[in-house]
């Protein structure tokens, strides 16, 4: 499908863009790839690495800025959304800055893509916009809403629009792997709760399911990948063996689970062998056979959420990914 096409990413110089565009490239050869960013200094950072691929390039720009966006996506096929204000004690402290990313941004691009013909656009969300509890998971729930809604606003313009969630991504940037092993050698590792779970996804499967999202999508679907959870505690075991473990409390915002799939959104939730789908509540489009494609009703008041999981990491797989990607734990 996205073969000798031209693919925009928002947001591409950050954790999941790198490795999108790297897979992307090496499986489907695309006409183009383009990285819309802000950061100057991370585009000339990622452009080094693709610095003998023609297919790649590179162009500054905003989501808050409708103008760029239009520009940006002249003669675009399918758009990656990954641009997004994300660290949750940052959206609280900064909650206009937050809304003007990921609301007033998501709106923008829907129009945009609309205007300019674009064929099908996957938005990344969170596990925190399920039931959200912050303002960076409050933000993403109107942002997912938005991309839904986006279909019926596109009317026989024909751009459609899908939305791909999923939880903590191993390794990235900023993320709690990288932090711990940063602090193993101090011997001591800060906890928030001993009790607190998270789901484990590489961004290889992000990747992937982005692409299963591109191939299967008719619009509006939120695709959920099955992935295993792991108690923080037996994380950092894992890590660091040896270190005591000191307990800090929850940051502003932060949830003792992760949850992708609410009570609430199980009435409209499939089942299939690798994922979820949830399916739009608006339009009568939940019932949808070219939608359901086969998938199985999960009963209702179904949640999927980290710490009722029936899949969870152990320490050793833990352990045998960190020695694999050990070269790129926290750099992207």
């Amino acid at each position: 499908m996205l073969s000798n096409k031209t693919i925009l990413v928002t947001g591409g110089t950050g954790s999941f863009g790198h490795v999108f565009v790297s897979m992307t490239l090496a499986r489907y050869n695309p006409r183009k790839l383009i990285v819309l960013s802000r950061d100057e200094m991370k585009q000339w950072e990622m452009a080094k690495l693709h610095k003998d691929d023609d297919r790649v390039r590179f162009f500054i720009g905003d989501v808050r800025d409708k103008d760029r966006l239009y520009r940006a996506l002249d003669s675009v096929d399918y758009v990656v959304h990954a641009a997004a204000t994300k660290i949750v004690p940052t959206a609280e402290y900064n909650p206009f800055e937050c809304i003007k990313t990921n609301v007033n941004g998501a709106m923008n691009l829907i129009d945009a893509c609309i205007d300019q013909g674009v064929k099908r656009v996957v938005a990344l969300s969170t596990d925190k916009a399920s039931s959200p509890i912050n303002l960076y998971g409050a933000s993403k729930l109107a942002s997912d809403k938005l991309f839904v809604a986006g279909n019926a606003y596109a009317g026989e313009h024909g751009t459609r629009f899908s939305v791909v969630r999923y939880g903590n991504v191993m390794g990235s940037r900023g993320s709690v792997i990288p932090f711990f092993m940063s602090l193993r050698e101090s011997g001591v590792l800060p906890i928030t709760d001993a009790r607190m779970t998270r789901f484990m996804i590489s961004l290889e499967q992000g990747v992937e399911l982005v692409w299963h999202a591109f191939q299967d999508m008719v619009g509006g679907e939120v695709y959920v990948k099955k992935i295993p959870s792991m108690k923080v505690v037996e994380l950092a075991r894992a890590i660091a063996p040896a270190a005591t473990h000191k307990i800090v409390g929850i940051r502003p915002g932060e949830k003792l689970h992760e949850q992708m799939i609410s009570a609430e959104d199980s009435l409209y939730t499939y089942e299939y062998p690798e994922h979820y789908k949830i399916l739009p509540a608006i339009n009568g489009w939940s019932e949808s056979l070219e939608r359901i494609k086969g998938g199985t009703k999960v009963p209702e008041g179904f949640t999927y959420a980290s710490d009722t999981n029936p899949e969870w990491m152990s320490s050793e797989a833990l352990q045998a990914w960190i020695s694999k990607n050990l070269d790129r734990i926290g750099k992207v």
